[in-house]
């Protein structure tokens, strides 16, 4: 059995054209034969003939003209709806006739149409500006895990500007356990930009036809620190005030007991009589009242300076001033540091040459607590090896560590909490202390367990020029 090859299908507009030519070709012969068949001269028949084939084609041509235009007029405006311009507009659009019905209904889907991809603009602008401003990380994977959106929070915490961390896959970017974690949820999580306790939400939506997995990182911490000290900070100011009130008589009355034992003779004499006549016990002898007077006021005189001390230690964590930076070689000022703390050596690691922006004194602070800390933990483990204190300069940042052989850590829950303390004699300030001034400087100071060894690590991370990188 042949197969049949269709044949060609004619052009819309030339089968236009031909229905128009066949429609007035029996009128056209009709008036031809009776201008032949009548009694007319020559000239009138051939004049009369070609004008009535000249009218015939050209009312044909109108015709098709008249069908074909419009219809082309609807193909370009609906070809530049789909190149999303909306500018185009048909002329004779009216509602009283089929033609001008469809270009009134062409006009208004594109008036529509451009509405509604202003409205998509404006929207689109709005979430990218949302996106850009909020302290969210928020990331978009395709079904492959692969990132395909980040906003300028998440470039910041990984380090990394967008064109470097798009198409990278999940795990090459150290969030694939994010994905993996039940949501909403809160997880420890380390990044180039920043260490600490993250909230995790998960969503999905679909673009291009595409599922895709949403990622939401919030930095719990920060807040809930901030939260924690502005409380503490309120107790501070109220122990303060309370322990004042009982400092100023404790130390007046020791001031006074104190110049009336310079002024006067020891104070002896006869037994009283108390209220019933009976006698009350025999005074002391003026040397064991002296020697107890003096012992008495010296207990009170200690105790009134320890309380002093306790109160000062205390109100600094409310009254640490805001950093005054300024250029500081870190080789040098290391070794500065580690030069204070004598009770065990203290080995300085070679470092590449780098400066940061800083407050000295306030470094110093933290850098001496954290050599302290060391220190008294290699003392409790006692195996007399030292404290090992090195830096390193990954891109826009310094990083310090403090490395001991104590006992290690075990449990990182309190240990920046003011006050929190294991120590017999400790005042529990000194970690708060050090990461208030590390958040103070853009940073932050984190504890853990060495993993290649004995003891613990602590580890300070400030910006080099001050502020934090955008990328690392």
């Amino acid at each position: 059995m042949t197969r049949r090859i269709p044949r060609p299908r004619a052009p819309f507009e030339r089968q236009v054209l031909f229905g128009a030519l066949a429609t007035g070709l029996p009128a056209l012969l009709a008036a031809v034969l009776l201008l032949w068949l009548g009694d007319y001269s020559a000239k009138v028949r051939w004049t009369f003939g070609v004008l009535l084939v000249v009218w015939w084609l050209a009312t044909a041509f109108g015709l098709r003209e008249r069908i074909v235009r419009p219809i082309q007029t609807i193909s370009n405006m609906l070809a530049a709806l789909r190149e999303r311009d909306f500018s185009l507009r048909g002329r004779g659009a009216r509602d009283d006739d089929a033609l001008g019905l469809a270009m009134l209904e062409a006009n208004l889907l594109s008036a529509t149409l451009r509405e509604q991809r202003l409205g998509a603009l404006e929207a689109t602008g709005l979430l990218r500006r949302v996106m850009e401003e909020i302290d969210v990380a928020v990331f978009a994977f395709d079904p492959d895990d692969r990132l395909r959106t980040v906003n300028r929070r998440g470039e910041v915490l990984l380090g990394q500007p967008a064109e470097r961390l798009l198409g990278r896959p999940a795990t090459e970017l150290g969030l694939s356990e994010c994905l993996t974690t039940e949501a909403p949820g809160a997880i420890e999580l380390a990044f180039p930009g920043g260490a600490g306790r993250w909230e995790v939400r998960h969503g999905a939506f679909r673009q291009g036809g595409q599922p895709m997995r949403l990622l939401l990182l919030t930095d719990v911490a920060e807040t809930l620190r901030a939260e924690e000290r502005a409380a503490w900070q309120r107790l501070v100011r109220v122990l303060s005030h309370e322990i004042n009130n009982s400092l100023t008589p404790i130390k007046s009355i020791a001031g006074s007991l104190q110049e009336r034992l310079r002024g006067s003779t020891p104070i002896g004499g006869v037994a009283a009589a108390g209220s019933s006549g009976t006698s009350v016990a025999p005074p002391l002898a003026p040397s064991v009242l002296d020697d107890e007077f003096r012992r008495g006021l010296a207990v009170i005189a200690s105790r009134s300076e320890a309380l002093a001390r306790f109160v000062a230690a205390y109100a600094r964590l409310t009254r640490l001033p805001p950093p005054v930076k300024r250029s500081l070689d870190v080789a040098p000022w290391a070794r500065r540091v580690a030069a204070l703390e004598r009770r065990v050596p203290v080995e300085v690691a070679p470092g590449p040459a780098v400066t940061v922006d800083a407050d000295v004194d306030q470094l110093d602070q933290l850098l001496i607590n954290l050599l302290r800390n060391a220190a008294e933990a290699t003392l409790e483990a006692g195996r007399g090896e030292p404290v090992v204190l090195g830096w390193s300069a990954p891109p826009g940042w310094l990083e310090v560590t403090v490395d001991d052989t104590g006992p290690g850590i075990a449990s990182t829950a309190n240990l920046f909490v003011p006050f929190f303390t294991t120590k017999a004699d400790g005042s529990g300030i000194g970690l708060a202390l050090c990461r208030q001034i590390a958040e103070a400087h853009g940073g932050t100071v984190s504890l853990e367990n060495r993993r290649g060894g004995i003891g613990a690590r602590a580890r300070v991370r400030l910006p080099r020029n001050g502020s934090t990188p955008a990328s690392a």
